[in-house]
């Protein structure tokens, strides 16, 4: 068993686009969210470190999700800047020399590999060359990064069983695309709070379910106490 507090298995992501908005919300979900994930849309607010900085000062834990790909020096010097701000996760894609190389620059931070993004299905690996359905995908990518030296992956739900089976049970697993509810948007390979811990996720993230609610701090106040119900 890995030791983790219950309360910091749902991490929330902070998919919003002004830094007022991010701040705002985190002060309304208060002590109902311990772990926030920041992507892509906050950083071209050019105050992401600004928020992280924050947040952390806050006594919150930072996913740090910029989804990294480069030439592997690149990747290395950008983890070990990172590593310097006390973030938690940080996602990475790429191959093998890659993976290795942001492995050997993290220090206390977890790298967490993306295996295929739960937007994407079979029609998309088509589209995308892959060979293969996206159960393989995600147990290969799974199997390399962790030989590689990575902490965890993000896994849909539905592939997780299968990452306990074929990989290594320290890594990590971070579950997102989790809807409580009947599912209407870009997500297509998603699963429940329940099913997900079942399945063997460590951590789910969720977004729009708890930032779209009528309140905040009650939707995530329900999934928590979901989750305690799984331990």
């Amino acid at each position: 068993m890995k030791n983790i507090k219950v309360e910091n298995r749902l991490i929330f992501a902070l998919d919003v686009s002004e830094i007022k908005q991010a701040k705002d919300l985190v002060i309304q979900l208060d002590n109902s969210i311990n772990f926030y994930k920041i992507g892509m849309e906050l950083l071209m607010t050019g105050q992401y470190f600004n928020l992280l900085d924050w947040l952390l000062e806050k006594d919150k834990q930072v996913f740090v999700d910029l989804k990294f790909f480069d030439v592997p020096e690149t990747v290395g010097r950008t983890i070990k800047r990172l590593s310097q701000y006390g973030a938690t996760f940080v996602t990475i894609h790429g191959n093998q020399a890659l993976m290795e190389k942001a492995n050997e620059n993290k220090y206390n931070l977890k790298i967490l590999a993306v295996t295929a993004l739960t937007s994407i299905d079979r029609g998309d690996l088509d589209d995308l060359g892959f060979n293969c359905d996206v159960l393989e995908l995600v147990v290969s990518r799974a199997k390399r990064a962790f030989e590689a030296g990575c902490d965890g992956v993000v896994s849909s739900g539905l592939e997780v069983p299968f990452l306990r089976k074929y990989v290594d049970s320290k890594l990590i697993v971070v579950t997102p695309g989790i809807r409580p509810v009947v599912n209407d948007d870009d997500q297509k390979r998603i699963v429940d709070v329940v099913t997900a811990f079942n399945s063997g996720s460590d951590y789910i993230v969720v977004g729009r379910p708890i930032k779209n609610a009528t309140s905040p701090y009650q939707a995530a106040t329900d999934i928590q106490t979901i989750i305690k119900g799984c331990f």
